[in-house]
């Protein structure tokens, strides 16, 4: 579990038709148009086109989260990153 004092990143991932994944994380990794992308607290602001791809969000008690997206973007400013996708589907409830 991060401590207080150290930053996070508070996530935000919707869905055009529901919410995905809201919370505080200490690592995400996103399928960028350009590679893969790996946010840590205090990244430079960013605006991206996502690929058709997973993310991964490392919580703060460093539990995994994974989600799969298609056609979408990530926008990162002040340690907080919102996803905005068409379509998402839940690895964890797929696999179950």
């Amino acid at each position: 579990m991060a401590s207080s004092t150290e930053p996070v990143i508070r996530v935000n991932i919707a869905a055009s038709d529901h919410p995905v994944w809201s919370g505080d994380a200490t690592y995400v990794s996103l399928p960028a148009t350009s590679g893969g992308m790996g946010i840590l607290p205090n990244h430079e602001p960013i605006l991206s086109i996502l690929s058709d791809g997973p993310i991964t969000v490392t919580d703060t008690d460093g539990k995994s989260h994974r989600f799969t997206v298609r056609d979408g973007f990530v926008s990162f400013d002040d340690n907080r990153l919102t996803v905005a996708v068409e379509h998402s589907t839940d690895d964890e409830s797929a696999a179950a």
